[in-house]
C-alpha cells in the first residue's frame, strides 16, 4: 500500500483517507477491489470535481483605470463557504482583470459558434492553397488552436503569468480549494462600443 495508491484512490472515489486505507487493507492492495469495497460501504462518490454541480459563487466586477473598460464575471463553486474565502475572491478578481486586458469572446472552445469556426477554417484554407493535404491539415489544426487561444478565455495565456493558461490557473485553484470551480459567463464593456 503506497502513498501514491492512496492518493489515486482518494481522487478517484472522493473517499476519506482512513476509508481508503481500510479498503486497501481489506483487499490486500487491489485497486479495483478497493473501489468496490468503498462503493459497498457507501464511502465513494465516484465523481470527479468537474462533474459536481457548481451553483454557488460570486459575481465580480473590475473597472479599469480611467473607467473606459469594465468587466462583470460570474465565478461558480460548490459551496458558499468557499465562495466567501479570500482565495476565491482573489481568483475572481484575477479573472476579471484578465478579461479586461485580453478581451476574450467566449468562455471556452465549446461556446464558439459553428459559423465562426467555419469562417476561420475557410480563411485558413485560402491561405494554404497549393500546399500538400497533410500539411494543410496540420496548419488547420494549429491555426484553430491559435484561434481558440485568441478568443476563448480558458485557452488564453494568463495575463499575470503567460507561462500558464487561465484553465491551468483554474485547475490549480480547484486542487487548492477542493471544489469544482467554473467561469459561468462574463460581460466586457468598452466605452463607446
Amino acid at each position: 500500500m503506497t502513498n501514491e495508491l492512496i492518493k489515486e484512490l482518494r481522487e478517484l472515489t472522493g473517499a476519506g483517507m482512513m476509508d481508503v486505507k481500510e479498503a486497501l487493507d481489506a483487499t490486500n492492495g487491489d485497486k479495483e477491489a478497493a473501489i468496490d469495497f468503498l462503493r459497498k460501504k457507501g464511502s465513494v462518490k465516484l465523481t470527479k470535481k468537474a462533474d459536481r454541480v457548481a451553483n454557488e459563487g460570486i459575481v465580480e466586477s473590475y473597472i479599469h483605470a480611467g473607467g473606459r473598460i469594465g468587466v462583470l464575471v460570474e465565478l461558480n463553486c460548490e459551496t458558499d463557504f468557499v465562495a466567501r474565502t479570500d482565495d476565491f475572491k482573489q481568483l475572481a478578481k484575477d479573472i476579471a482583470l484578465h478579461i479586461a486586458a485580453s478581451a476574450p469572446l467566449y468562455v471556452s472552445s465549446a461556446e464558439v459558434p459553428e459559423e465562426a469556426l467555419l469562417r476561420e477554417q475557410e480563411i485558413y484554407k485560402e491561405q494554404a492553397q497549393g500546399k500538400p493535404q497533410d500539411i494543410v491539415e496540420k496548419m488547420m489544426s494549429g491555426r484553430i488552436q491559435k484561434y481558440y487561444e485568441e478568443v476563448c478565455l480558458l485557452n488564453q495565456p494568463f495575463v499575470k503569468d503567460s507561462s500558464i493558461t487561465v484553465q491551468d490557473m483554474l485547475g490549480a485553484s480547484v486542487s487548492k480549494m477542493g471544489e469544482n470551480i467554473q467561469v459561468r459567463r462574463f460581460a466586457r464593456f468598452v466605452l463607446g462600443n
